[in-house]
């Protein structure tokens, strides 16, 4: 059996902590073992239940470095040029299997969300959902039993109570009172589980990509249709089994559901003070500066260097639109190499925080509209400017003149405030070279 695990979503709902390039599912919001991301913790619990699958990784490009920096390099991965909903996700996943790892068409896969908090039971059902395929059941889905009127999942109306059954409809995200109405007739929430042979999926593609091979779909990915799996395969799909699931299930990519599975109400390194007439309050500060929070009720605040969400907990679900409208860079990522994080901007400058891991460096590069000064203020390292080495540690400031070739590497953990300097300041005046000298 192989297992797909769909890890590619920018995590807008989880802003200002999730960005672009740091998402939802590398948060460590898990106090186990110093902290814990949720994909380590699927992960974990994958290896536990599945030990004899294998897990690829389906993700969007910009999030290469991080996952390498989680996991290493032992891993499977299908990488998406550009981000694309689901179905074309899944359908390159499923040429990487094939066409990369050699996996025969007639494999069992099980397809699953990264961030779905469950206990071990969740990942066990996996076994279940593939031994349920057949001609006659080519699709077999996760139907989560429901605890309460939910508008933001879709339903699937099942044939019968049974653990297993035919799938009669589906239902799209509804108002709480038709949600209700679908709880009564006996509907599961919907919660992206999905269970195929390989080849499924690939003629999928063929039929309605016009491709299913590796290499054609990387090629013209960009031009790929952003739909997801539910309305382009699974809608359309005549014969589906769906297995029932009444373990803990919860989907925590919003605020409100996070917020549940939090050991403690307060979260971060920064300061963070509430006064007793706070009630059923969550603060997650990531920032440098207190927090004070006074007799807020029912809600979430979340500080962090990209921005501060205060919300009702209910209302925090429908934050993706304002983010989307928002035209701000992203002011803080997390790398393999290390961390940056921009502390000061203006028109004509921008003051960046660098952070590197020992042992790594910045690439090899130029600018052709800015210059850059350098203020080391911990550790030791070199640097290296149009081929010439110089040994840096705390205290020193380096100079470097538009145009010039240069380079930082850390001989041991090294912080840096950048401060870039120019009439047009972008993170596309970058000249990558290759030899340094």
């Amino acid at each position: 059996m192989q297992i797909i695990l769909l890890s590619g979503g920018s995590g807008q709902r989880l802003w200002p902590l999730s960005n672009e390039v740091r998402s939802k599912q590398f948060l460590k919001i898990f106090n186990e073992a110093g902290g814990e991301s949720m994909l380590q913790r699927v992960l974990k619990q994958i290896r536990r239940t599945c030990a004899e699958s294998t897990v690829t990784i389906a993700t969007a490009k910009k999030q290469l470095t991080l996952l390498k920096k989680y996991l290493g390099e032992n891993f499977d991965l299908s990488s998406e040029p550009c981000r694309r909903n689901t179905f074309p996700s899944i359908a390159l996943a499923a040429a990487y299997l094939h066409d990369v790892k050699g996996v025969d068409a007639d494999e069992s896969v099980v397809v699953c969300p990264v961030d779905p908090y469950v206990d071990d039971n969740f990942f066990a059902q996996f076994h279940m959902l593939a031994a349920q395929i057949s001609a006659d059941s080519p699709l077999v889905l996760m139907g989560i039993e429901p605890t309460y009127p939910a508008e933001k999942y879709g339903y699937i109306i099942p044939q019968t109570a049974d653990k297993i059954s035919r799938v009669v409809s589906f239902r799209e995200k509804p108002n709480r009172i038709d949600a209700q109405k679908f709880i009564d007739a006996g509907g599961l929430w919907n919660g992206g589980v999905f269970a195929f042979k390989l080849g499924y999926v690939l003629n999928k593609a063929q039929k309605l990509l016009g491709m299913s091979s590796h290499t054609e779909l990387a090629k013209n990915y960009d031009a790929l249709p952003n739909i997801s799996f539910d309305y382009a395969v699974v809608e359309h799909e005549e014969n589906i089994k769906v297995v029932r699931y009444a373990g803990e299930w919860k989907d925590i990519g919003t605020w409100n559901t996070l917020t549940e599975v939090l050991e403690s109400n307060t979260t971060g390194g920064g300061i963070i003070q509430i006064d007793e007439a706070s009630e059923n309050l969550h603060v997650i500060n990531n920032s440098d500066v207190p927090i004070i929070c006074m007799g807020l009720k029912n809600a979430v605040v979340v500080a962090g260097a990209d921005g501060i969400l205060v919300s009702d907990k209910v209302a925090s679900s429908y934050i993706k639109p304002f983010v989307e409208h928002l035209d701000q860079q992203v002011r803080f990522a997390e790398k393999s190499w290390g961390t940056f994080k921009i502390i000061d901007s203006d028109d004509k400058s921008l003051t960046v925080k660098v952070t590197l891991n020992r042992g790594s460096q910045m690439r090899y590069h130029s600018h052709e509209r800015r210059d850059e000064v350098w203020n080391f203020i911990a550790g030791k390292g070199r640097v290296i400017i149009n081929g010439e080495e110089k040994v840096v540690r705390a205290g020193d400031v380096v100079e470097i003149p538009v145009g010039c070739k240069h380079t930082v590497i850390a001989d041991e953990p090294l912080k840096i405030i950048e401060v870039q300097l120019g009439e047009d300041i972008t993170v596309e005046d970058k000249i990558l070279w290759q030899v340094m000298n």
